[in-house]
């Protein structure tokens, strides 16, 4: 958390402010925070920003001083934030970068991040091409029904363990892969080589159709997510079985949620979702 709804509900939010804008400078709080390219910092004073993206759950600035072009890829990890004003941020103790911009909406991007599993990357675009081939496998929304299915069959794993794989499936995180399969039926522990073409061609429209009503219901704000204006998400109310242990299956099959740890908790109704 956030996943690639959330990241896509960020993107969409700051594309819409600060595409356009000039960065007047980049304040940093502590610099292990900054993976690769600290010392190109200074380069992005005065560069403007003419692009937002979205790469699995990371958000990418990109920027163009002169005839040159690099990007600022904000990783967002388990509590990663991208916000806009201070009073939508949880603590200042946690704040790790602030982006002051000129000739825009917003004056200011600050990127909080408690548990600092996410980092900043400041690449030029060689670098960005190699960051890009190594982290992110294929985009749910960018791979056709055919790549996604080559992609399961391919994998003699457990299928939420494929799911979960950035290198391989880019975005989908624990939340959305436990709502993808209940909705497509199937058992966490599947093996993805045995599933029929048929069962994954649902899996494939089941996980495009929960991500696109996550984005825009504004993603799901378990834990600490808000989007950068500070609005909290509104799909944690459609969950079905996530964090619902106990519960009735809402299939209305008499059964009761179960949960059991492996590739992170899982949350399965034994009749509805098979092997």
């Amino acid at each position: 958390m956030p996943e690639l709804p959330e990241a896509e509900v960020v993107r969409r939010q700051v594309q819409a402010a600060v595409v356009g804008s000039t960065i007047d400078r980049i304040w940093i709080g502590r610099d292990d925070i900054i993976r690769q390219g600290l010392e190109s910092l200074s380069w992005y004073a005065g560069a403007r920003v003419v692009e937002v993206q979205r790469h699995g759950k990371s958000v990418v600035l990109i920027c163009e001083r002169d005839a040159g072009r690099r990007v600022v890829v904000a990783e967002l990890g388990m509590t990663g934030l991208l916000l806009f004003a201070r009073e939508s941020v949880p603590s200042e103790k946690h704040v790790h970068m602030i982006m002051r911009l000129a000739n825009g909406p917003q004056p200011e991007v600050w990127y909080w991040n408690a548990r600092r599993f996410g980092r900043l990357y400041l690449l030029d675009q060689t670098a960005w091409q190699a960051y890009r081939q190594r982290r992110f496998g294929c985009d749910p929304f960018t791979m056709t029904e055919v790549e996604f299915v080559d992609v399961i069959k391919s994998c003699r794993g457990r299928i939420k363990a494929v799911l979960l794989n950035q290198h391989r499936i880019a975005g989908i995180g624990n939340i959305y892969a436990n709502e993808v399969l209940f909705r497509s039926g199937i058992h966490p522990h599947a093996r993805g080589c045995r599933l029929s073409r048929r069962r994954i061609r649902v899996l494939f429209d089941t996980m495009q159709r929960v991500l696109e009503e996550a984005i825009r219901l504004g993603g799901s704000s378990v834990r600490d997510f808000v989007a950068p204006d500070g609005t909290r998400g509104q799909f944690q109310d459609r969950h079905v079985v996530y964090q619902k242990k106990g519960a009735h299956c809402p299939n209305g099959c008499g059964t009761r949620i179960q949960c059991f740890m492996n590739e992170r908790s899982s949350f399965v109704c034994p009749a509805c979702q098979k092997r």
